[in-house]
Order: structure tokens, then C-alpha cells, then sequence
């Protein structure tokens, strides 16, 4: 949804200058020895925070967490109306447990993230991070102690739009991303967005090879993301859009005796890959490994299937009576055998779609160059 919305560009240290060089020694020091290396960081203990009417307007919070919990992460949904009750737990936990200290917050939630932050600063304890989705616009400035802070916000919401700067003197990682030009985000929908999703739980594993930033010269990263103008291309026959996802709803979930979504998102994946997909291969790969059922054997007739795909892939032609007789064999009945071939189909659509997308978006990228 928000490629643009690079959150891992903090990992790259892109928002720091570089620290100045100095002057050459006129004799080369000995080299101390090399520092013992860093035990471990416990993993870090999160701490999400609804906004106003959470239970139906913040709900996305909660796909998170469970998202977050299932990456093997502690990770807990409170509403904000509880904040600082929070926060003194949070700090009790840390001082009996030090562990990396996480907050995430959206609306409400997000003013909250910072008020438990300067809880913590008066005890000298440090935020390992702070993730604020579309904060209220009376959140409070971000404090010294935290060393990473993310604001994904639109500027011209009532009900969210926080513009949240830091403290003077604040030396972590800092990065604003303003979404007001993208017409399809909102301040009820911003939280639930499975891209922010994905990108926050990278975020969350790699917090220990991500060092805190300590240098007085710390450059604040702040973006205005331009609208999608692939995503109005998307929208013009919403009509078309809406009886695309509605196939692929279909096609992938509907109950098919013999053909388990499981092994459906197999063959679309395998699909994928023949034709150089590898993004779109990925994706139907995540959706395996988020499938309840992807733990459960394979179907014995999984090798019919993909050899099937492949045929109707590369060579439509190759789809006649005679592939049908493998899949039969393998004890697919004729249901099953149409759902799959109408699955090929509609993957194949799929990668036409992705392709058209893809040579706009190169067009418009050179006429912007």
C-alpha cells in the first residue's frame, strides 16, 4: 500500500550526516583490541495502544499484534484510556527485566506512546522505538530517551494529523511520513494497512542489528508522500476491481472437495515462478505461511497438480483431454479439476495485470526523470 513509506530506512542510518572527518595523526596510534562482542538483547516487549472507540475504529491494532505475536514477539493491545497504568507496569517489568521497550500507537494511542515515553525518561530508562499512526494533534514532542521514533501521519486529519517533532538536543533515529496526497488512506483505515503491517514487524526483528543513533548532528528525515497515481489507474473501473478480488477470493477460499487453499496457493505460487514472477511469487508464498492450513500435509495429487499448471502456463495448448487423465488418476474429481484450472486462469490474469502496472509506472518514472 505505502511502498514509499520506507520504514527500514532507519536501519540504513540514511537520515544521519555524516559525523565530520578528522585531521590525519602524524603517527598511527595502536590499534586497541578489538572490544568483547555485545551479548544478545532480550527481545523487546511491545506495547499497542488503541485509539478512541478502539474496539471499532483502531481494530487494526489488534491484527498487528496477532501479526507480531505469531513473528514470536510479546506483544499486548491495551486502550489508551488506560495509558499511564500501562506505563507504570511497562517500567516496574523493565526494571525487574530490562528489555528492549517497544510502543505503538494509533490516534490516541499514538499521544499515549509518547506519554508513557517521558514516563520512562524520568526514571532513565530508554524506548528502544515508537511507531505513532497518525497520532492526536496534541501528541507531546518526542523525548531524549527514545532512540527511534516513526511518525506515519496525515497532516490534514481531524482527527489524527500529529505532526510530532522531537526535543531539542534529540540524537535517535527520526523519520515523518505525511500520506495526506494518497486519497485511499484515512485516519480509520491508516492503522490497518497490511503494508505498515509487514514493514513494522521487519522493523521489530531487526531492532537488534539496528545500533542507536547517538551523534549531535542527528538530520531529521520528514517526507510528504506523493499520491499514487497507479492506484487512480486501479480505481477507474472500480467495478473491475472489486469482481477481480471477488475471483480471487473465490478461487483461493472457496471450499473445493480435493483442493485445499493450502495447495491452491502452491500451484499459484509455482505458476508465478515459471513465468518470472518472483514478486508476485512471494506473495502468494506469505499467504501459505499465514494459512492455517499450511502446516497439513500436501495433497498426493500436488505433483499432478503443478505439472497441469506448468502445461496451461507455458502452453495453453497442452490443456486438453489428455492432460485432465493425470489429475484424475491422482484422484481429483471434475470440480476440483475445473477449480483448478479456472485458479491458472485467473493467476495468469494476474500476472497481466502486474505487468501492465508495472510498464505505467516505468513510463511515468522516465517522463519524471
Amino acid at each position: 500500500m505505502l511502498a514509499a513509506v520506507a520504514l527500514l530506512a532507519l536501519s540504513t542510518g540514511a537520515a544521519v550526516a555524516s559525523p565530520p572527518k578528522s585531521k590525519p595523526a602524524a603517527v598511527a596510534p595502536v590499534a586497541p583490541p578489538p572490544p568483547p562482542p555485545a551479548e544478545p538483547l532480550p527481545p523487546p516487549k511491545i506495547y499497542l495502544f488503541r485509539g478512541a472507540m478502539g474496539p471499532i475504529f483502531s481494530t487494526g491494532m489488534d491484527r498487528l499484534s496477532e501479526k507480531l505475536t505469531k513473528a514470536g514477539f510479546s506483544a499486548d493491545v491495551y486502550e489508551f484510556t488506560i495509558c499511564r497504568w500501562i506505563g507504570d507496569r511497562a517500567i516496574t517489568s523493565y526494571k525487574e527485566s530490562p528489555a528492549p521497550i517497544v510502543l505503538i500507537g494509533h490516534s490516541m494511542g499514538g499521544l499515549c506512546s509518547i506519554v508513557i515515553s517521558e514516563m520512562a525518561a524520568k526514571e532513565n530508562i530508554p524506548i528502544s522505538l515508537v511507531i505513532a499512526i497518525d497520532p492526536a494533534h496534541a501528541t507531546g514532542d518526542v523525548p531524549l530517551n527514545v532512540e527511534r521514533f516513526i511518525n506515519i501521519f496525515l497532516s490534514d486529519s481531524v482527527l489524527g494529523g500529529g505532526d510530532v517533532v522531537a526535543v531539542p538536543g534529540f540524537r535517535g533515529h527520526y523519520a515523518s511520513y505525511d500520506l495526506k496526497e494518497n486519497a485511499r488512506v484515512s485516519h480509520i483505515n491508516i492503522e490497518k494497512s497490511d503494508d505498515i503491517h509487514r514493514q513494522i514487524v521487519e522493523m521489530v526483528t531487526q531492532l537488534p542489528r539496528i545500533p542507536p543513533q547517538t551523534q549531535a548532528d542527528a538530520v531529521p528525515l520528514r517526507y510528504l508522500v506523493p499520491g499514487d497515481t497507479l492506484y487512480a489507474a486501479r480505481r477507474f473501473r472500480a467495478k473491475v476491481i472489486e469482481a477481480t478480488q471477488a475471483s480471487h477470493d473465490a478461487l483461493l477460499e472457496q471450499p473445493v472437495d480435493g483442493l485445499s487453499t493450502a495447495d491452491r496457493l502452491r500451484v499459484a505460487a509455482h505458476v508465478c515462478t515459471i513465468a518470472g514472477a518472483a514478486s508476485l511469487a512471494e506473495h502468494c508464498e506469505a499467504r501459505l505461511a499465514a494459512d492455517a492450513g499450511r502446516d497439513a500435509s500436501s495433497s498426493p495429487a500436488l505433483p499432478a497438480m503443478l505439472q497441469f499448471a506448468a502445461a496451461l502456463t507455458t502452453d495453453p495448448r497442452r490443456g486438453d483431454r489428455a492432460a485432465l487423465e493425470p489429475l484424475r488418476r491422482a484422484g481429483l474429481a471434475d470440480p476440483a479439476i475445473v477449480a483448478l484450472a479456472q485458479l491458472v486462469a485467473f493467476v495468469s490474469y494476474q500476472l497481466r495485470v502486474v505487468a501492465g502496472l508495472r510498464a505505467m509506472r516505468a513510463s511515468r518514472d522516465e517522463a519524471a526523470s
